[in-house]
């Protein structure tokens, strides 16, 4: 599902609504007055304490409780609050969810297909076989990875800057990174081979046939490449969705 924010540019909701989320519940999680953090945020949508306690099925003096401090929000209380500013703003037409997405430099998400982090550490060999892979070159059987990230590498090649692909890796370089739409190879290696920060895994999809010069890079570089074989980007991503949800 996608939304248009601005003219011409198309970035993909869920992760922009996931992202703004993340950016709220930590700021109000490491202030020493929760309280008025939340009251900043409430106002900033531009929602009464009337509208929010509706969205939430409580009363509006709790939320004056709380933004007065004479209660602490508990994990359920804020992910509850946040989702109620974006119920509301949804019904507005998301016109703060697009400022906060410009304020937060969110375009790049427009280059990914899908991003999650696993709760539990996953071990390499369940990833290779989540997106019906081999490896191209040395891979560490007691390396885990934490969450994944799922690239148009043809709008990575056109849109992205350096510290755009940074912001990719998500909350841990300890993941797998996903390019898909690949050609031969040459593009998401040459990435890997200038980038300071590099992810713990990388994945190519979409070539049958790669690139010497990828291939060295391969070589050179202390990362694991695997070639995946999944027959679309759907299955791999859906692949790659099964192992975030299974429990371990």
């Amino acid at each position: 599902m996608t939304e248009m924010f601005e003219e011409g540019e198309f970035w993909p909701l869920a992760q922009v609504l996931k992202r703004i989320s993340i950016h709220i519940a930590g700021e109000i999680v490491v202030s020493e007055n929760p309280g008025s953090v939340l009251r900043k945020w409430r106002e900033f949508f531009g929602a009464s304490q009337l509208e929010v306690a509706r969205h939430m099925g409580v009363t509006s003096s709790v939320i004056s409780d709380y933004e007065k401090g004479r209660r602490v929000p508990g994990s359920n209380f804020i992910k509850r609050f946040i989702g109620a500013l974006l119920d509301i703003d949804a019904t507005r037409g998301w016109p703060t969810v697009s400022k906060l997405a410009r304020m937060l430099n969110l375009h790049y998400l427009g280059a990914v297909l899908d991003m999650e982090e696993f709760e539990q550490g996953v071990p390499l060999d369940e990833v290779i076989r989540a997106v019906k892979g081999f490896p191209l070159s040395a891979t560490l059987s007691s390396m885990y990875v934490y969450g994944y990230t799922v690239i148009d590498s043809l709008k990575a090649i056109v849109s992205l800057s350096g510290n755009d692909f940074l912001a990719l890796l998500g909350s841990t370089t300890q993941r797998v990174v996903v390019f898909t739409k690949v050609s031969t190879g040459r593009s998401p290696m040459i990435a890997l081979r200038v980038s300071t920060i590099k992810p713990a895994v990388i994945v190519l999809h979409g070539t049958k046939k790669i690139d010497p010069l990828a291939l060295w890079i391969i070589g050179t570089e202390n990362v694991p490449v695997i070639l995946s074989t999944a027959r679309s980007v759907s299955e791999l991503v859906d692949g790659l969705r099964r192992l975030a949800s299974s429990p371990r």
